[in-house]
C-alpha cells in the first residue's frame, strides 16, 4: 500500500514508518518544511495548505501530528498551542482530502482517551460520553475537525490512544530513567487507573485500523486490562529490579506540573471494546508484558 503520515518523526510515527516499510509499503511523510527527499510532501497546518498532488495514489492517511501535552507547563499560550496544533492540523488534512479526485480510502486520525476525562474506577468503552475539562474539550474539537472527510464519505477512524509504554518517548519514556535510578514511586495515592498500551501493540492496532474496512469512528487504543498507578509502580520496580520507595505527593505534583497535574492524578479505566470486537489480538495485554517488551527494544 501507499500510506501518508503526519507526525512521522514522533514516537509513534517513527515506529509506524519503520513497520510499514519493513513490510514493503510505500510511505509518504508530510513535513512542514520544504521537502528534501522523494518521500516527503509539504503541508502547513497554520495556513491550511497541503500539497495534495504528493498524496496521489495513497490508500490511507494516518494523522499523528500535534504539540506534546506534557512537554511544557500549561500556560495559556501553550494550552492554545496544544489545541490549535490538533484542530487546525486535522482541519487542514480533512479539507485537503475532500479536494482530491481520488482521496485515500481511509483517514486514521490519532486522538486520545483524554476525550473521556476522569472516569474513576468505571470501565468505559467507546460508547462513553465526553468528559469535562481542558483535554476532553480539545479531543471533542479535534475529532469534530475531521467532519469534512466524514461528510465526503471517507472512512474516518479516531484512534483514541492511551499511555504508550515505550523507553524513548512519551510519558512512559520519562518514567524509565527515574525508576532505573531507584527513585520511582506511586503518584499521589496511586489508586488512579492508567490505561496503557505497548508500543508494539499500538503500531499493530494502527495497521489494523487501516486494514479493517468495518471500523469507523472512535476506537480505543489501550490494552484490555487497565491497572492502577500503584500496580504500575510495583511492576516497574519488579521488572527493573529497583526499589519504589519515593512516592510523589499530590501537592508536589501540582506544584511541579501546574494544571496538568490534575490529569496525571486523574483516573481513566478505558476498555478497547471495538478493537476486541473486530478481532484484534494483543501481543502484550498485561502491564508486565508491556514493560518487558519495552525493555527488549530501543524504541
Amino acid at each position: 500500500m501507499r500510506i501518508a503520515i503526519t507526525g512521522s518523526t514522533g514516537l509513534i510515527g517513527t515506529e509506524l514508518v519503520r513497520s510499514l516499510r519493513a513490510d514493503g509499503d510505500d510511505v509518504v511523510r508530510l513535513v512542514r518544511r520544504p521537502p528534501r527527499t522523494a518521500d516527503e510532501v509539504r503541508w502547513d497546518p497554520r495556513s491550511q495548505e497541503v500539497d495534495t498532488a504528493g498524496l496521489a495514489g495513497c490508500d490511507a492517511l494516518v494523522h499523528l501530528a500535534g504539540a506534546g501535552v506534557g512537554d511544557h507547563r500549561w500556560t495559556a499560550a501553550y494550552k492554545r498551542e496544544i489545541r490549535d496544533s490538533r484542530v487546525h492540523g486535522t482541519e487542514a488534512i480533512a479539507t485537503a482530502l475532500t479536494s482530491m479526485d481520488a482521496p485515500p480510502r481511509v483517514f486514521v486520525c490519532g486522538t486520545a482517551i483524554g476525550y473521556y476525562g476522569d472516569t474513576g474506577d468505571r470501565r468505559t468503552d467507546e460508547s462513553g460520553a465526553a468528559g469535562e475539562g481542558f483535554l476532553p474539550e480539545v479531543c471533542v474539537a479535534w475529532e469534530n475537525a475531521a467532519k469534512p472527510a466524514q461528510e465526503a464519505g471517507i472512512r474516518t477512524v479516531f484512534a483514541r490512544t492511551g499511555l504508550v509504554v515505550a523507553r524513548s518517548g512519551g510519558a512512559w519514556g520519562r518514567l524509565f530513567p527515574v525508576f532505573r535510578l531507584g527513585l520511582g514511586g506511586r503518584l499521589g495515592n496511586g489508586r488512579q487507573y492508567w490505561s496503557f498500551i505497548s508500543l508494539q501493540d499500538h503500531i499493530a492496532a494502527l495497521r489494523h485500523l487501516i486494514a479493517t474496512d468495518t471500523l469507523t469512528g472512535p476506537v480505543n487504543l489501550t490494552a484490555p486490562d487497565p491497572v492502577t498507578n500503584r500496580e504500575v509502580t510495583a511492576v516497574m520496580g519488579r521488572v527493573l529490579h529497583r526499589p519504589t520507595l519515593f512516592p510523589v505527593p499530590e501537592p508536589v505534583l501540582r506544584l511541579a506540573l501546574g494544571e496538568f497535574a490534575g490529569d496525571v492524578l486523574g483516573s481513566q479505566r478505558i476498555i478497547p471494546q471495538r478493537l476486541l470486537d473486530s478481532g484484534f489480538a494483543f501481543a502484550h495485554p498485561r502491564i508486565t508484558e508491556a514493560v518487558r517488551a519495552a525493555m527488549r527494544t530501543t524504541a
